[in-house]
């Protein structure tokens, strides 16, 4: 595996194009307790809502979490929804010079409803138009200059109108001739338009579909039929997704391939495929074999399969599963040691599973009676405890040049240990005068129940305004006399 780590290291700054149909996955989440007096349906009511970029999007987002330049390329209305996909595109370091602006459509939106991980209703908006042949080839004329510049080009296709068959023939020609590899996630029965991609890859159902509804529910039955498709398209290879199955490499060059499954436990499919497309162009761009862009696909796809919804899978989780030390199995129940993006991801995925998320905060410089206690406390309160810990700078600014006595990862590291706390995360002010308290972090990642230890009153604590604010608790929990950091550095001088 050590191969495969090097070649997840070599994700970095690849310059990757990606074509297709973006979308606004919009999800609102709350709770079910009475029937609606006006008909019998449930009435939801909503407590948080959460958008992200979603179909090609989704591939995007992935690309960019695991270390890629992409350059995205995709078509949007004039709307309010495209304005939010250029800010979440513009906040992942993309641009949005390649989103163009059709104002005779919609942009694609869809919004969840959910309660208790159950979605109860999907509304999607769109009008499904062909992209104007004019702005593909205003399109073809720039990527003209540019497509040397690219490793690797993916076609992400949902069907919604701006990959007809025309632009993509026209497309992948381009690249065929600039020696660019063409991975293509299709659509549709019909795989001959994608004629000339260097890899296509469906799922079983797709598979199926596309090769006259062979069967796939077995390894040999998998190979015929992906051999009727680079019949019948002249693609090279083709990566199936088999769900548990794991996934299946079949090509021109190489004896079929056969990986099982990588994921430890299956909370949700949404966008996994996405993720494993990502993956596999992330892979070819850094010079990957067919089985190396396969392992990591398969690996990535495990992972986001034990997320909430349609999450990313960052270059840094992908190495460590790759190395078989996945953050949910660190030894000796060490918590994990999160950054802001992946504790949000965990505390909606234990939300979703009905937990009660509880949070606090402290310096926690040198751990003593009092912190092991009042974090029982606080575990006790809550099903599952996350601690924020001021990270270097920002104990400076609280404490003084002298501080901290032992760094920010020396703290997190035996406050993880500690049986009552379930994850750790960092936060606080780079420099003197920058917000110093937990607010943003507490915004961002939305517990359930912030506790603070003290004789403090909710109007005297920024953070407990903000959970008010969307709905969650605040607990004022009290402290063990006597007991500081600072009373121990002062007996230790004495």
């Amino acid at each position: 595996m050590s191969d495969l780590k090097d070649i997840i290291q070599n994700y970095q700054n690849q310059k990757v194009l990606l074509i297709g149909d973006i979308m606004l996955d919009r999800f609102v989440y709350g709770s079910v307790k009475r029937i609606s007096p006006e008909g019998p349906i449930p009435v939801l009511s909503a407590t948080r809502e959460d958008k992200m970029l979603g179909g090609a999007g989704n591939v995007f987002a992935n690309l960019q979490a695991l270390g890629c330049d992409t350059h995205l390329i995709s078509v949007v209305g004039y709307d309010d929804a495209a304005q939010e996909i250029k800010e979440l595109v513009q906040k992942m370091g993309g641009y949005v010079a390649g989103l163009v602006e059709d104002a005779s459509r919609a942009t694609i939106l869809k919004t969840r409803f959910l309660s208790q991980n159950q979605q109860l209703l999907r509304v999607d908006h769109e009008n499904l138009i062909p992209f104007a042949e004019k702005m593909q080839r205003d399109i073809l004329a720039e990527l003209e200059e540019q497509m040397p510049d690219f490793k690797v080009m993916v076609l992400s296709d949902y069907g919604k109108g701006l990959l007809t068959p025309w632009f993509i023939r026209k497309l992948v020609k381009l690249a065929r001739k600039n020696k660019v590899p063409v991975i293509v996630d299709p659509k549709g029965t019909d795989f001959s338009i994608y004629e000339g991609a260097t890899i296509i890859t469906p799922n079983k159902k797709e598979l199926s579909e596309a090769s006259n509804n062979h069967a796939v529910d077995s390894d040999e039955n998998i190979e015929l039929a992906a051999k009727i498709i680079i019949k019948q398209s002249g693609v090279d290879a083709v990566f199936a997704t088999r769900s548990e199955d794991g996934m299946s490499v079949i090509s021109k060059k190489m004896k079929p391939l056969h990986l099982k499954t990588q994921a430890q436990e299956v909370y949700d499919v949404s966008g996994a495929g996405d993720t494993v497309v990502a993956a596999i162009a992330a892979s070819i761009a850094a010079g990957a074999t067919y089985p190396q862009a396969a392992q990591a696909a398969n690996i990535a796809g495990g992972l986001a399969v034990a997320k909430l919804g349609t999450a990313i899978i960052r270059q840094e989780e992908l190495i460590k599963a790759s190395e078989d030390k996945a953050e949910s199995q660190k030894p000796y129940g060490i918590a994990m040691v999160a950054d802001s993006d992946s504790a949000k991801e965990k505390i909606r995925l234990w939300q979703a599973q009905g937990l009660k998320v509880g949070f606090t905060n402290g310096c926690f410089d040198i751990l003593h009676y009092g912190h092991v206690n009042y974090l029982s406390q606080a575990r006790a309160k809550c099903d599952k405890l996350v601690v924020g810990i001021n990270h270097d700078a920002s104990v400076k600014i609280l404490k003084g040049e002298s501080r901290p006595i032992n760094d920010q990862m020396a703290r997190a590291t035996v406050i993880a240990a500690l049986g009552s706390v379930d994850m750790v995360v960092f936060f606080g002010a780079e420099k003197s005068g920058d917000d110093n308290t937990p607010c943003a972090l507490v915004d961002f990642i939305r517990p359930d129940i912030l506790m603070k230890g003290g004789d403090y009153t909710i109007d005297q604590l920024p953070e407990g305004k903000v959970v008010l604010a969307y709905g969650g608790e605040v607990d004022i929990m009290p402290l063990y006399e006597g007991y500081s950091t600072t009373n121990i550095i002062n007996k230790s001088k004495a």
